[in-house]
């Protein structure tokens, strides 16, 4: 391969015109040649390019070899280039790469084309670079991207024998992406998790990092602060941070017993309020809050529905005024035991909510006047009333039922107006009301579920039978401390209507109710939940009718629940034998459980002789390995509460029921029994008394014994005689229990 020389262009020693031909020595003159046009101005720009020492600072690398593609020269290899170079192409004419300049020789034997004219073109002189003094890169080639293409040939297409050195720029290395489920996870998906947690376990969250901090204080998990379950436990400061976190997105504010934020609502109380202005239920029950606090809140939050200020010193009727005036959709109001608050408040408030269902308000007073019963009997949008504790009288009473002057009825006697929409009513403790009040309700209260007439002390049979008889859907009746009610009463309520449908029932200190209606209560009143006799006169029966009762109820493979509650305490005729019934009732198995499969096998013989077939039967006996049938169990049973000496060993027999283990409560009912037995055996004098004392020692041991949970239960709790022999001790003096 012939040497390498590189490409330079020498100055031209006197005056050449750029038409003469070159000197002897290959120099280009050095006077502004005439303005080149077309292929000549490409050359000599690509020339200027090739020599130029940005193409040096761009790192190209160098080329070796010229360039041929398809047997034509190319115009990139007009460079510096070092190998030998021969104008003589292939197709016998350089015209197509260099136009006007001609390149000297390399050789001898190779000339010009004869079709090419000498005189016109310039020479370019070859200088050779293979010696020391050449230190900067021999080539520099133009980019492939801007190298134009020969005639024909696409401009991308790489000439033939070239090789191209192509840069591959490598992707800078990155980190391996780690999967951050959280940090990844939406905004409100993280909001949507935290809301399962308690207020406690938020705020506890709140410490883990700043971000944290800033989702648990988010306003949408504060969109309701019921403080019901922790009133007692945190602090003010954390309190007011919860309140004024959720701001706006508070709906439900319950701070019943925050009696801690009587400092805050003096000087938090107006931020407090400028913040929460989308309440709806609103609570403060027990709490110690000045007026100006309450105005402002009430003020400022025009949708509430809910308001409870029940036990307030503060409340006076001027707080009626202003809910009244800012309360529009209120529709549940309590002001119970506000003792400053009169029905002259409450006036304004029935007057202005036209959409109010819910009043309460015990202990207020002013209901004696007729003009606020009447305003309530022109509303006729009350679903509860509570109004125990009151001064209401019989004629304040009818006003609330039958209205002023009421048209009468000239057949039935009765006035004519629209029934009442009362769902529950509260009359308790009313002492100035009596049987002409309590008869205006009678087929004026169709819808009434709920009626409590406890401690009206002037109530007889007569009005109670003609309320319950014409209330179809009671479900709730208290007739506690009602010192003139029969058992009359008690067999109206089981043929009446609302038999069906009672589920509460309460008698307690009715000193003459006895078994006699309770029986009929009992088998009349299928759905019956709570039943409360203390201080009356039933005996064991009651108690085993409600056991049958219960029993009828029916039973299931799942874990029984309380069905019904009865409350006996201080009722002279139960025994314990009674409870036992009870206790006995609820572990109760049926009979068709307990019964052992018998599998019946049938075996079919066949002679030899051809003789009619004999069939045999055979019986499994009971003992024989069979599947043992699902346990059973009933579905409701009974929790008892009686004489507080009875109450822990029914609690605990209760408990065993209730978590299926019916062989357990079995053997405590049984081991009890025995108890009772020997402690009254123990408690008869005549002969014999030191054997059934020692009996009764021998059946406490044995009761307080647990043979599965080795507990103690019952050891120094009951005791009928003093637990073990006591032994004569030296020195110390005698002591009589």
């Amino acid at each position: 391969m012939a040497s390498q020389v590189s490409d330079e262009i020498l100055p031209s020693p006197g005056n050449i015109s750029p038409n003469s031909p070159t000197n002897s020595g290959g120099q280009i003159p050095l006077e502004q040649p005439p303005k080149l046009k077309g292929r000549q101005k490409l050359l000599q720009s690509l020339q200027r390019m090739s020599s130029s020492p940005t193409l040096t600072r761009r790192g190209r690398s160098s080329s070796t070899t010229s360039y041929r593609r398809d047997n034509k020269a190319s115009l990139s290899c007009v460079s510096l280039s070092s190998t030998s170079y021969s104008p003589c192409l292939g197709n016998g004419s350089s015209s197509q790469l260099y136009g006007s300049l001609n390149p000297r020789p390399a050789t001898p034997g190779c000339s010009n084309s004869p079709g090419e004219p000498q005189g016109t073109n310039a020479r370019i002189r070859l200088m050779d670079t293979d010696g020391p003094g050449f230190t900067t890169p021999r080539t520099v080639p133009l980019p492939f991207d801007v190298r134009p293409a020969s005639r024909g040939s696409p401009r991308t297409a790489t000439p033939v024998g070239v090789k191209v050195e192509k840069e591959v720029i490598l992707p800078e290395s990155q980190p391996a992406k780690t999967l951050d489920f959280w940090g990844g996870m939406p905004q409100e998906l993280k909001i949507e998790i935290f809301q399962y947690l308690t207020p406690q376990e938020i705020v506890c969250c709140s410490s883990v990092s700043k971000t944290w901090n800033e989702m648990c204080y988010d306003g949408q998990l504060w969109s309701k602060v019921d403080t019901t379950e922790y009133y007692s436990r945190i602090p003010s400061d954390v309190l007011v941070k919860l309140i004024t976190a959720g701001g706006p997105f508070v709906r439900d504010l319950n701070l019943r017993g925050c009696v801690q934020m009587r400092e805050k609502w003096s000087t938090d109380g107006e931020r407090i309020s400028d913040l929460c202005r989308n309440v709806v239920n609103f609570s403060l029950e027990g709490c110690r809050i000045d007026k100006a606090s309450i105005y402002s809140f009430l003020l400022r939050n025009s949708r509430l529905e809910y308001i409870n200020l029940s036990g307030l010193t503060s409340v006076t009727n001027s707080a009626m005024k202003v809910i009244a005036r800012s309360c529009p959709q209120l529709e549940t109001l309590n002001v119970s035991w506000c003792n400053h608050v009169d029905t002259t408040g409450l006036l304004r408030i029935v007057q202005s909510c036209k959409r109010l269902k819910d009043l309460r308000a015990s202990e207020i007073r002013g209901f004696k006047d007729e003009k606020f019963t009447l305003a309530l009997f022109e509303r006729n949008t009350l679903d509860r009333l509570i109004m125990s504790r009151t001064d209401l009288t019989d004629s304040s009473l009818k006003m609330l039922i039958h209205g002023e002057n009421p048209s009468m009825d000239i057949l039935t006697d009765r006035p004519i107006v629209p029934p009442r929409k009362f769902r529950h009513l509260d009359l308790h403790h009313c002492p100035e009301v009596s049987d002409d009040g309590l008869k205006s309700l009678a087929h004026n209260v169709p819808e009434l579920e709920g009626l409590q007439i406890s401690q009206c002390s002037d109530l007889t049979d007569e009005s109670v039978m003609n309320v319950i008889s014409t209330t179809p859907k009671l479900s709730h009746l208290e007739l506690e401390d009602l010192d003139n009610l029969t058992n009359i009463t008690l067999v109206q309520l089981a043929e009446s209507p609302c038999a069906q449908n009672l589920e509460h029932l309460n008698i307690s200190y009715c000193e003459s109710l006895s078994d006699t209606g309770m029986l009929r209560v009992m088998k009349n009143c299928p759905k019956l939940r709570s039943v409360e006799m203390d201080n009356t006169r039933v005996s064991d029966l009651t108690l085993m009718e409600a056991s049958f009762r219960i029993r009828r109820r029916g039973y299931s493979d799942e874990l029984p629940k309380v069905g019904l509650r009865l409350m006996i305490f201080d009722c002279a005729n139960v025994t314990w034998a009674g409870v036992r019934e009870v206790l006995s009732s609820n572990a109760y198995i049926p009979r068709a459980s307990r019964k052992p499969v018998s599998t019946v096998v049938t075996v079919t013989q066949t002679s030899d002789a051809g003789s009619s077939p004999e069939t045999s039967t055979f019986v499994t006996p009971a003992s024989s390995p069979s599947p043992s049938p699902a346990p059973t169990y009933a579905n409701e049973v009974i929790q008892l509460k009686c004489f507080y000496g009875w109450q822990m060993t029914v609690d605990e027999h209760t408990k065993r029921v209730l978590r299926g283990d019916l062989a357990a409560a079995s053997r405590l009912d049984r081991k009890w029994a025995e108890y009772m037995v020997a402690t009254e055996e123990a408690g008869a004098t005549g002969a014999g008394a030191r054997r059934r004392r020692r009996r009764a020692r021998e059946a406490e041991r044995l009761y307080n014994e647990d043979e599965d949970e080795n507990d103690g239960y019952g050891v120094g709790s009951i005791s009928a005689l003093g637990g073990r022999r006591r032994r004569a001790q030296s020195g110390s003096s005698c002591i009589v229990m």
